[in-house]
């Protein structure tokens, strides 16, 4: 064991430890900071790599890549930084295919796929209850969300089954399950799924690349510059790879956290990677119960994500946007695809094999992997698709000190039970990643807020002078599990009388059916149904 003592000991080196590590060394310059990674490198579950492209080389995002406009702890990094965004290109079509190998492979220019009148009503009734049901839950402390026993025991997929009118569109929403999360509907609490989203300021805002929503912005050199610079000024002596923590002991007056072939003493311990990477660890004296078994039986995300070089982005000179979404029943192996040129001018698509989809494709060679998804560029995008540079894709099921991706999920009944022990602190121990996060949860923006917060619970602990009085607050209701929940504000739809909801939900449907006959005027509500949900007020009743 080292003589030296440290302050605090930070267990991995991903955006939300070095974020913690950040705050730290601002706050007190003196405090001896150490931040041990099992990982070869920095960066956590965002990784920047340098492929071959029409221009030479150029470096593009293999994990997290998209920021927003509202999320607003990665862009103050990102201006502190001196980095910057550019947005995501999404102008032309995009090509929706559903309904089988056989369903009709269809193309629209709005926020809503080209669907058919009835399911389109189906998909604004349905979105019509999950925003209010996202108004009513405490992000904070969702077990005190109203019916949170009786929304967290059942998945996504039984509410969808139960609420949903239509075929097309539960196998729309499994489509979303997959690209957001990694998982199948049925694997995750509905419950979690509305503090998700509510975290993030609605269901759409998770879906889309519109201003405000979460695939708005892309930082130019990569997200894995965030972490690095971020080392830097943490001082890369202090950041130790290839060091996976073991095991955290803990007596009345030290931590001493052991790696494979080393340990450390230090007087606080932020833990900051994924739960079921956490639950790994050994600890002594053992983790309360409701922490121990949380972090053991939260299903991480699976997700293959590719990038394909090409000489020219044909995709735009065709009219197309480059984004494609493709049901799981089609055949094809990805969910969704983007446009992935880069700022200094190189063509490339990035799309993902998630949930399902990444399971059953993950266990064929590459080559036919790779096959395939090329097979469905062509039939979706043209010929043109056959021809590019360069293959690379990544499985963060496979990545080590990661094993999975893009973020854990709970299942039923770990919300109302468990879900108080996710950042309770645990003696000397405090924990942070992004699925500890409030705000935009399992994102980039979640992950440096939760660092954040780790390190000002530390800091109350080790040099609470450094704290405003509103961080000492902020800190003692983190920490409290019975502390006082601001409400997320009621959108104008819950406080809709019940006759009046079926009256205009009649109103709608009737409309709907009727505009079928004039493509014109169904086109405008469409528009306008895409306008209505993303306002601050979701008023739909504008109509």
């Amino acid at each position: 064991m080292t003589a030296e003592i440290w302050d605090v000991i930070i267990v991995g080196a991903g955006l939300s430890g070095l974020s913690a590590a950040h705050l730290l060394r601002k706050r007190n310059a003196k405090l001896k900071i150490l931040i041990l990674e099992g990982k070869d490198r920095v960066g956590g579950r965002t990784v920047s790599t340098e492929i071959p492209a029409a221009n030479g080389v150029d470096r593009w995002d293999f994990g997290g890549q998209w920021v927003g406009s509202t999320q607003t702890h990665i862009l103050e990094l990102i201006k502190e930084l001196g980095l910057e965004t550019f947005p995501q290109f999404n102008i032309g079509k995009k090509v929706h295919h559903m309904g089988g190998p056989g369903g009709k492979v269809r193309t629209y220019r709005t926020s809503i796929p080209a669907l058919s009148p009835v399911v389109l009503t189906d998909l604004t009734q349905l979105l019509w209850k999950i925003d209010r049901l996202c108004a009513t839950v405490c992000i904070q402390d969702p077990w005190r969300t109203p019916n949170a026993v009786e929304l967290d025991s059942m998945t996504l997929h039984s509410y969808i089954t139960q609420h949903a009118w239509t075929a097309d569109l539960k196998e729309e929403m499994g489509l979303c399950s997959r690209s957001v999360f990694g998982v199948e509907p049925s694997q995750m609490s509905f419950l979690f799924f509305l503090m998700y989203a509510a975290a993030a300021g609605g269901v759409l805002r998770l879906l889309e690349s519109t201003p405000g929503s979460a695939q708005e912005l892309k930082i130019k050199g990569g997200t894995q510059q965030l972490s690095q610079c971020l080392a830097e000024r943490v001082g890369w002596k202090n950041v130790r790879l290839g060091s996976a923590v073991a095991a955290i002991w803990q007596d009345a007056e030290w931590a001493r956290v052991a790696t494979t072939t080393d340990s450390f003493l230090c007087r606080a311990v932020i833990v900051t990677c994924p739960p079921h990477l956490a639950a790994k660890i050994h600890y002594q004296p053992a983790l309360p119960s409701q922490r121990e078994f949380l972090t053991q039986n939260m299903p991480v995300g699976h997700m293959i994500k590719f990038i394909i070089t090409y000489q020219t982005a044909f995709w735009k000179e065709k009219g197309f946007s480059g984004e494609i979404v493709a049901g799981s029943s089609t055949g094809c192996p990805f969910c969704v695809t983007f446009d992935a040129s880069s700022p200094s001018g190189n063509a490339a698509l990035v799309g993902f094999i998630a949930g399902q989809q990444a399971s059953q494709w993950s266990s064929e060679e590459g080559g036919e992997r790779r096959k395939a998804v090329l097979s469905s560029l062509v039939k979706y995008l043209g010929l043109e698709a056959a021809s590019f540079i360069h293959y690379e894709e990544k499985d963060w099921a496979k990545e080590d000190y990661s094993g999975g991706c893009p973020v854990n999920v709970m299942a039923p009944g770990m919300l109302t039970y468990y879900h108080p022990s996710l950042r309770k602190p645990c003696g000397r121990i405090h924990w942070a990643g992004t699925e500890t996060a409030t705000l935009w949860c399992g994102y980039m923006s979640g992950a440096v807020q939760a660092g954040q917060r780790a390190a000002l619970e530390a800091l109350a602990e080790l040099c609470p002078m450094t704290l405003t009085q509103e961080e000492q607050e902020v800190v003692q209701q983190s920490q409290t599990v019975e502390a006082a929940v601001k409400q997320t504000p009621a959108s104008k739809l819950t406080r809709l009388s019940t006759a009046n909801a079926l009256v205009v939900a009649a109103l709608a449907i009737g409309g709907v059916l009727l505009l079928a006959r004039n493509q014109n005027a169904l086109l405008k509500v469409k528009t306008h149904l895409v306008n209505a949900f993303s306002t601050t007020t979701h008023d739909i009743f504008l109509l």
